[in-house]
């Protein structure tokens, strides 16, 4: 009972991190119909960016807070200067998909030419946290759970009440309606591309926090993760990411305690399988 609690608190903060990562994803291919695979490589760069702020003397939250504006900066960029081209010339999905590669080793490796091969790791203190039987949280984990709480209820607020979330369901839905119904489409993906962007590096920051130590390479596996989540709650479908982050956090941390932690990430892809076979379209997406 006592390893199931442990590996249920671990499961609980890596949901946590999982969800703001994979809803950031879900936004972007839902809006823009872009496989952003570089995203991976931008959390990394935000969480260098946050190491720095960290190393300078300044509190790793105050880090958490330039890594989201990294983030959305360099989406933004991403989009502007390589994907946006490349769709307007009549680009393949596909070689979409290839453009976003090529972006995830210009990214990672030119970070790693400037910062090095070796891991690196915050200076935070973990504080005194909570203990209930076999249930173990630091404080940094509470705020980790905590942040992901408010973000997720802060991406519902926008998607349900706000003019830019209608806006942004309007154009996920069909871009040419909603063109031709008098919304500024491209000023929408724009902002999608910012508000993604900001999610990614708040998700890199906190991976980095609850990895303890990373490198240019450390979200390479961690992007196979964000995939699992997205596409067994639904593409597209922000909910959805939200669920199949909790299922596929808390699956592979709690198959890692009872079976062995190398194989973590396939408990992952096998759930994923699973459920796709007996629901195509993931949990919460629509059927055709």
């Amino acid at each position: 009972m006592t390893l199931l609690l442990a590996s249920l608190g671990f499961g609980l903060v890596t949901a946590a991190v999982l969800a703001i990562a994979a809803v950031g994803f879900t936004l972007q291919f839902s809006v823009t119909d872009v496989l952003n695979l570089a995203y991976g490589a931008v959390m990394v760069v935000a969480a260098y960016v946050a190491y720095d702020v960290n190393r300078a003397g300044l509190n790793i939250w105050v880090g958490v807070v330039a890594a989201a504006v990294v983030g959305a900066v360099v989406s933004l960029v991403l989009n502007r200067v390589v994907y946006t081209p490349f769709k307007r010339r009549g680009t393949s999905p596909i070689a979409l998909v290839i453009v976003a590669l090529g972006m995830t080793l210009i990214l990672e490796f030119g970070l790693q030419a400037i910062v090095g091969a070796d891991a690196v790791s915050y200076h935070l203190d973990e504080g005194p946290g909570i203990d209930l039987g076999g249930l173990r949280l630091s404080t940094v984990q509470l705020i980790i759970l905590a942040l992901a709480v408010v973000i997720m209820v802060g991406v519902h607020s926008l998607l349900r009440y706000s003019r830019l979330g209608k806006a942004m369901r309007a154009t996920a839905a069909n871009p040419s309606l909603a063109r031709n119904s008098g919304i500024r489409t491209d000023r929408v993906v724009t902002t999608t591309w910012a508000v993604s962007g900001a999610l990614c590096g708040i998700a890199g920051a906190v991976f980095a926090m609850d990895a303890g130590s990373f490198d240019a390479t450390s979200t390479d596996i961690f992007l196979i993760l964000i995939l699992a989540a997205v596409f067994l709650g639904g593409p597209g479908q922000a909910y959805g990411a939200m669920l199949g982050a909790v299922v596929i956090g808390i699956a592979t941390e709690v198959g890692a305690a009872y079976v062995t932690p190398a194989y973590k990430d396939v408990i992952a892809f096998v759930l994923l399988l699973g459920i796709l076979a007996l629901r195509p379209t993931g949990l919460l997406g629509q059927r055709i």
